[in-house]
């Protein structure tokens, strides 16, 4: 018998972010779940958007991908560096993918808390 998983309708979401999901939420209640998946779903990013925010910062302002994943004293730096010179933008560009996966656990373990 398959059973259901809950993650597998979020927008983009990694092989990597969904096995960890599946992992953090094994011991709770359907009602627990069910609360995680509704609180996960809205503070989740996708790695399309940091992606997104990471070229906006390189053609326009420097520093806005880190201002969206909450990291505000490296947005400041980027801001007032260009972006350490635009090396560090180009840097996001490429690994884009694993902060966003860094700040999606984050948010999950900040979710478990909440619905504790």
């Amino acid at each position: 018998m398959t059973q259901f998983n809950p993650f597998i309708h979020l927008d983009n979401i990694s092989n990597d972010e969904l096995i960890y999901l599946n992992q953090i939420t094994a011991n709770l209640n359907e009602t627990q779940l069910r609360s995680f998946v509704q609180i996960y779903a809205t503070r989740r990013k996708k790695a399309q958007e940091i992606l997104i925010y990471t070229l906006l910062g390189l053609i326009i302002i420097a520093g806005v991908q880190r201002f969206v994943l909450g990291q505000i004293a490296m947005g400041i730096i980027y801001f007032l560096t260009g972006g350490f010179c635009l090396i560090g933008t180009i840097v996001d560009l490429i690994n884009h993918k694993s902060m966003t996966n860094e700040y999606n656990r984050k948010v999950a373990g900040e979710v478990m808390q909440i619905i504790s």
